[in-house]
């Protein structure tokens, strides 16, 4: 049965952002699993942007029609960069380019997420229940956020989507909850993550800008496809600004390896080099590929009705709040006041003036003033604005 360009475009918007998730993860954790796993995905990406483009030109039977069709080819293009960037960072790691354990632990040290991948044991108190009954995001403060059943995947499962044994879950989260998560998971204990203590200088100057360009390019597709869902010029020129930020992130880097190449004589440390090159390029070419969606907003193209159905009926929403003075947010922690828990919704990033803290955790401050960028329920939408509204004095 012929799929809808609605159908289409939902899963290649799913299946890029986990792509780019899982292409990160896979090189920073020398994992070849997930990086198979992320060739596999980029397979099927192609052949859905194949079906894409093949619907919508069949769709379109007048000028206007092509007009608004062309809009959805731009998209399509962009998503076949973002899979293709994605592929190539995985393929680092079926080539032997990893990178070296002092970068990894250096990461590990300033990273406060993580992205893991288990398979749930016939054992697992998972097996047979669905991922509320068990509470595994409150537990491990790992959250699931791809499943994947046989040849069939299940993108940001909710609370009551069913584990069997055999599932293989995909979930982020603090590296600290990951042994709780393979405990009850695949009832296996894999022993504590410590956080390092190494302190090389020149790495530090490197990993910081790789954590960086990882965050922003991550932060930009999230944006990208959610300045084309609302038609927000705003959020489009906050991709236009990160896209920006991580060419000049891109040019810091090569300036580094280049300086750094000339003391270094190990062939391993060259291929920690040239992995560092290629993910810096390839974080630039998703960037630029998430720029390349919001310039339909930018240059106020008009865009296919289908497309913005297809957004809007998607379980999941991205929105951009202010803090107001007086709110029950201003000068708190986002765990002191159970941002996730209340609302559902998770803070991804904020913007603080032109400054974008990512990944926040339980620990970040929030203060009057602060725009936050938060994925989650349309229900849990409604209930975080009211957290950073004013609040009405008795």
């Amino acid at each position: 049965m012929p799929r809808t360009v609605k159908d289409l475009i939902v899963e290649i918007r799913d299946k890029t952002e986990l792509m780019v998730d899982l292409a990160y993860s896979a090189v920073l954790f020398d994992n070849e699993d997930i990086a198979e796993e992320v060739l596999e995905l980029e397979e099927e990406v192609n052949e859905l942007l194949n079906q894409l483009r093949i619907a919508s030109i069949l769709s379109a039977r007048r000028i206007q029609d092509a007009e608004m069709v062309s809009s959805i080819l731009q998209i399509a293009h962009s998503a076949h960069k973002i899979s293709e960037a994605a592929g190539d960072i995985a393929t680092l790691v079926l080539k032997g380019f990893k990178l070296s354990e002092e970068v990894v632990e250096q990461i590990l040290l300033h990273s406060e997420e993580t992205i893991v991948r288990a398979t749930v044991s016939e054992d697992s108190e998972l097996n047979g229940k669905t991922l509320g009954e068990v509470k595994l995001h409150t537990r491990t403060g790992m959250r699931v956020i791809a499943i994947k059943r046989g040849f069939e995947w299940i993108f940001d499962p909710k609370r009551d989507t069913k584990i069997y044994k055999g599932d293989v879950l995909f979930a982020r989260g603090d590296i600290s909850g990951v042994p709780e998560f393979f405990k009850i998971v695949e009832c296996r204990e894999i022993g504590e993550f410590k956080k390092p203590e190494i302190e090389l200088e020149d790495l530090k100057i490197a990993v910081s800008i790789l954590i960086d360009m990882k965050n922003l390019s991550e932060l930009a597709v999230d944006l990208g496809y959610s300045s084309v869902i609302y038609y927000n010029e705003e959020v489009a020129h906050e991709v236009a600004f990160l896209e920006n930020q991580i060419d000049e992130l891109k040019y810091e880097l090569q300036r580094w390896v280049v300086e750094s190449g000339r003391h270094m004589k190990k062939s391993e440390d060259m291929k920690t080099l040239i992995a560092l090159l290629e993910i810096a390029y390839s974080s630039e070419l998703i960037a630029d590929a998430a720029k390349g969606i919001a310039q339909i907003v930018l240059k106020k193209q008009e865009i296919h009705p289908i497309f913005k159905t297809a957004m809007e009926e998607s379980d999941e929403v991205i929105v951009m709040l202010e803090v107001k003075d007086n709110s029950e947010l201003a000068g708190k922690t986002l765990g002191e006041t159970r941002v996730e828990t209340k609302t559902g919704m998770h803070v991804v990033a904020i913007k603080r003036g032109n400054r974008w803290i990512t990944r926040p955790t339980a620990s970040t401050r929030i203060f009057a003033g602060d725009i936050l960028i938060a994925k989650g329920t349309r229900e849990g939408e409604q209930k975080l604005r009211e957290l950073c509204s004013i609040l009405e004095l008795a």
